[in-house]
């Protein structure tokens, strides 16, 4: 159980501190020239998820446990700080006290993601290291919210001329809309709905549509890079988006593992 704790604790922090110094980039290139004070406490954020990256290439899956579990702690503090960040951007856009090329829906989604991060440590540190059969309806619930964030994110930031990619934007957000709905209303019939079979067709059914969204990120991110498109989409926004779509279809992997595991 350390060595799985250690592997898992290594992982979470791997993947989203980076996302996390991500975020504080995208921030600070969305404020505008006066918000000097904003950008630099932006820019404190890539900072300090540089300094954990660091920390983090020093540990192995050999490193004593007592050590992964302070280092958690650690990093939860900073994916609280940066929570809450967010929230006092989202906060100033919201009253016009700040007028921010960042969309409020991106600011909330992006401090939905350090919460789940903090959230995820704190477990860890609980010692909850296997996945509960609740816990794969409420996780899909998240993950399927910031999928359609991003399809949405996507269609509105590539130029309007790009008719035909924005059209599939669009098609991507109503269709994880809809699994989005269909997975909070057997989030509220649980317990009852946590079954293998309904559970093994609710992961099924979404690992086909995080596929196709996957492949749509992968080909906009290769557009964007090799500037065949027109888009306000940093080619470093598009990686990350993607990335976010794989992790899902990693977490659908262990998920459908463990229902596996259960028969």
């Amino acid at each position: 159980m350390d060595a799985l704790f250690v592997s898992r604790s290594l992982d979470e922090i791997r993947f989203w501190s980076r996302i996390m110094k991500e975020h504080a980039l995208f921030l600070s290139l969305g404020f505008t020239y006066e918000d000097k004070e904003l950008i630099e406490e932006a820019k404190q954020f890539i900072r300090v998820f540089e300094q954990i990256e660091q920390q983090l290439s020093t540990y192995t899956i050999h490193t004593d446990p007592q050590l992964i579990k302070k280092f958690n702690s650690q990093v939860y503090q900073a994916a609280a700080s940066i929570w809450a960040f967010k929230r006092k951007v989202l906060g100033l856009i919201l009253r016009c006290k700040i007028r921010s090329n960042n969309y409020a829906l991106l600011v909330d989604h992006t401090s939905r993601e350090a919460a789940y991060f903090a959230k995820r440590l704190k477990e860890l540190n609980e010692g909850k290291l296997k996945p509960l059969p609740e816990a794969i309806i409420k996780e899909n619930v998240f993950f399927l919210k910031i999928m359609a964030d991003h399809a949405k994110f996507i269609g509105h930031l590539l130029d309007p001329s790009e008719r035909k990619l924005v059209e599939q934007a669009r098609e991507f957000s109503y269709d994880f809309d809809q699994l989005l709905y269909q997975a909070i209303d057997l989030d509220s019939m649980s317990p009852q709905s946590e079954t293998r079979p309904i559970l093994n067709q609710f992961l099924d059914g979404n690992r086909v549509s995080v596929v196709s969204l996957r492949n749509f990120k992968k080909t906009a991110r290769d557009l964007i890079e090799e500037c065949k498109i027109k888009s306000n989409i940093h080619p470093l926004l598009a990686d990350h988006v993607f990335r976010e779509a794989e992790r899902f279809l990693h977490i659908i992997d262990v998920f459908e593992a463990s229902l596996k595991k259960a028969n």
